[in-house]
Protein backbone atom coordinates (compact mmCIF):
# COMPACT_ATOMS: atom_id res chain seq x y z
CA UNK A 1 0.00 0.00 0.00
CA UNK A 2 1.31 3.41 -0.86
CA UNK A 3 0.09 6.23 0.70
CA UNK A 4 0.52 9.90 -1.52
CA UNK A 5 -0.55 13.26 0.51
CA UNK A 6 -1.22 16.55 -1.48
CA UNK A 7 -3.11 19.36 0.38
CA UNK A 8 -6.25 18.45 2.15
CA UNK A 9 -6.26 14.87 -0.22
CA UNK A 10 -4.21 11.49 0.05
CA UNK A 11 -3.97 9.11 -2.72
CA UNK A 12 -4.05 5.48 -1.58
CA UNK A 13 -2.77 2.73 -4.06
CA UNK A 14 -2.83 -0.61 -3.59
CA UNK A 15 0.68 -2.49 -4.69
CA UNK A 16 0.18 -5.98 -3.54
CA UNK A 17 -2.38 -7.10 -5.90
CA UNK A 18 -4.53 -8.57 -3.05
CA UNK A 19 -7.65 -6.76 -3.18
CA UNK A 20 -9.30 -7.68 0.17
CA UNK A 21 -5.67 -7.54 1.91
CA UNK A 22 -5.75 -4.03 1.03
CA UNK A 23 -9.42 -2.85 1.98
CA UNK A 24 -8.43 -4.80 5.39
CA UNK A 25 -5.24 -2.33 5.67
CA UNK A 26 -7.50 0.84 4.72
CA UNK A 27 -9.79 0.11 6.87
CA UNK A 28 -7.38 -0.62 9.92
CA UNK A 29 -5.82 2.46 9.26
CA UNK A 30 -8.58 4.99 7.77
CA UNK A 31 -8.65 6.64 11.00
CA UNK A 32 -5.23 8.51 10.01
CA UNK A 33 -6.81 9.73 6.78
CA UNK A 34 -10.13 10.57 7.66
CA UNK A 35 -9.25 14.32 8.12
CA UNK A 36 -8.66 14.54 4.01
CA UNK A 37 -10.68 13.48 1.23
CA UNK A 38 -9.59 10.32 0.16
CA UNK A 39 -8.94 8.58 -3.28
CA UNK A 40 -8.69 4.99 -3.53
CA UNK A 41 -6.41 4.08 -6.49
CA UNK A 42 -7.42 0.83 -8.25
CA UNK A 43 -6.21 1.40 -11.79
CA UNK A 44 -3.58 -1.20 -11.77
CA UNK A 45 -5.51 -4.15 -10.27
CA UNK A 46 -7.85 -5.28 -13.91
CA UNK A 47 -9.71 -8.05 -11.64
CA UNK A 48 -11.67 -5.37 -9.52
CA UNK A 49 -15.49 -6.01 -10.02
CA UNK A 50 -18.23 -3.47 -9.40
CA UNK A 51 -19.65 -5.84 -6.69
CA UNK A 52 -15.68 -5.84 -5.19
CA UNK A 53 -16.24 -1.79 -4.16
CA UNK A 54 -18.96 -1.83 -2.21
CA UNK A 55 -16.29 -3.28 0.78
CA UNK A 56 -15.83 0.77 0.65
CA UNK A 57 -19.07 1.40 1.69
CA UNK A 58 -18.57 1.95 5.12
CA UNK A 59 -15.82 4.22 4.67
CA UNK A 60 -17.54 6.08 2.45
CA UNK A 61 -20.39 6.45 4.92
CA UNK A 62 -17.51 7.60 7.50
CA UNK A 63 -16.04 10.62 5.00
CA UNK A 64 -20.11 11.58 3.98
CA UNK A 65 -20.48 11.96 7.86
CA UNK A 66 -17.45 14.05 7.66
CA UNK A 67 -18.00 16.13 4.64
CA UNK A 68 -15.13 15.05 3.01
CA UNK A 69 -15.02 13.20 -0.31
CA UNK A 70 -14.09 9.11 -0.77
CA UNK A 71 -13.47 8.39 -4.77
CA UNK A 72 -12.07 5.16 -6.15
CA UNK A 73 -9.89 5.28 -9.86
CA UNK A 74 -10.76 2.00 -11.28
CA UNK A 75 -10.64 1.03 -14.96
CA UNK A 76 -12.60 -1.62 -17.11
CA UNK A 77 -15.17 -0.72 -15.52
CA UNK A 78 -19.21 -0.58 -16.48
CA UNK A 79 -19.65 2.48 -14.52
CA UNK A 80 -23.38 2.68 -14.85
CA UNK A 81 -23.70 -0.40 -12.79
CA UNK A 82 -20.88 1.00 -10.17
CA UNK A 83 -23.80 2.52 -6.55
CA UNK A 84 -24.49 5.23 -6.84
CA UNK A 85 -23.45 5.67 -3.31
CA UNK A 86 -19.55 4.99 -4.90
CA UNK A 87 -17.97 7.71 -6.79
CA UNK A 88 -15.92 6.13 -9.29
CA UNK A 89 -14.28 7.51 -12.08
CA UNK A 90 -11.20 5.43 -14.96
CA UNK A 91 -8.22 8.17 -14.13
CA UNK A 92 -6.74 9.53 -11.34
CA UNK A 93 -6.90 13.41 -12.89
CA UNK A 94 -10.78 12.95 -12.96
CA UNK A 95 -10.58 11.86 -9.06
CA UNK A 96 -8.98 15.08 -8.24
CA UNK A 97 -11.68 16.98 -10.63
CA UNK A 98 -14.62 15.73 -8.39
CA UNK A 99 -12.92 16.77 -5.38
CA UNK A 100 -12.20 19.46 -6.03
CA UNK A 101 -15.96 19.87 -7.40
CA UNK A 102 -17.24 18.69 -3.87
CA UNK A 103 -15.14 20.95 -2.30
CA UNK A 104 -16.75 23.93 -4.22
CA UNK A 105 -20.23 22.46 -3.16
CA UNK A 106 -19.16 22.20 0.07
CA UNK A 107 -18.22 25.98 0.76
CA UNK A 108 -21.10 27.02 -1.23
CA UNK A 109 -23.24 25.04 1.11
CA UNK A 110 -24.96 22.33 -0.92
Amino acid sequence: MKVDQKGHTVTIKDTQGDFNDFVEKVTQQFKTFEKHNVIIDLSADKNVSENDLKAFLPLVKIQKKAKKSFVIVASDLDFNSVSDKLTVVPSLLEAHDIIEMEEIERDLGF
